[in-house]
């Protein structure tokens, strides 16, 4: 009897190790295939929306992942009205071809997933996330035994110091956050660009560039290296 080819998804990423995170868990515990990437980009500045990477750091970071990037280019004031409608050509355009479900990287945050689902379903798709629910203090560790290596890129300075911005997240790393945030930074308190893994072909190489201000938050410049 002919085996079913593997249902195709589609993976939200952010760059970030919780969307990491969900495609490991889709390449080695599912039969499922991510056919592309989606990842939200501010254009004004050619940088990963709320994370602040440098789009061409995370298209070298897809290119090391073997995996298609579709990037929804939102503008710098964007609302969500802007969003939902970018996001919304985007869903229509991979719902066209066959693929009616996205990989999410969420872990507990309920209203989160409420609204992903609301807008998945009025583009008829369905929201998938594999590493719900799971205990973050577990799972943070388990993304270190894996050999991944990601850096805080952007920090919420009302929930965490900026000192822990461009800061590698290792075993110190997490020995030194307050209690109270979380070891993922579910609650917003961080975001993280992944670099190297047991995903990757090979590391994406970067310096550290300047550590700056912005929009209330502190980030990281990662500089593309050769």
């Amino acid at each position: 009897m002919a085996t079913a080819p593997p249902k195709s998804v589609l993976l939200s990423w952010s760059g970030g190790k919780d969307s990491c995170l969900a495609l490991w868990e889709i390449q080695h515990g599912t039969e499922l295939r991510v056919e592309s990437l989606l990842t939200t980009v501010t254009r004004d500045y050619d940088r990963i929306s709320m994370h602040g990477v440098r789009c061409e750091l995370l298209q070298r970071q897809a290119w090391s992942l073997g995996l298609p990037l579709h990037q929804v280019q939102i503008s710098k004031n964007a609302g969500n009205d802007e969003y939902e409608s970018e996001m919304g050509r985007a869903l229509a355009h991979h719902h066209a071809l066959g693929i009616d479900h996205v990989a999410f990287g969420d872990l507990f945050l309920e209203d989160i997933r409420a609204y992903r689902q609301r807008l998945l379903a009025a583009n008829g798709m369905t929201g998938l996330y594999p590493v719900w629910g799971r205990d973050t203090h577990r799972l943070v560790r388990e993304f270190i035994d894996l050999g991944f290596r990601t850096v805080v890129v952007c920090v919420d300075p009302a929930k965490l110091d900026p000192q822990f911005v461009g800061r590698t997240i290792d075993e110190r790393f997490l020995g030194e956050l307050p209690q109270g945030v979380d070891p993922c930074g579910e609650n917003g308190e961080f975001h993280t660009f992944v670099f190297d893994g047991p995903l990757f072909a090979k590391p994406v190489a970067f310096s550290f560039g300047e550590i700056v201000h912005r929009d209330s938050f502190w980030f990281c410049d990662l500089l593309p290296r050769p």
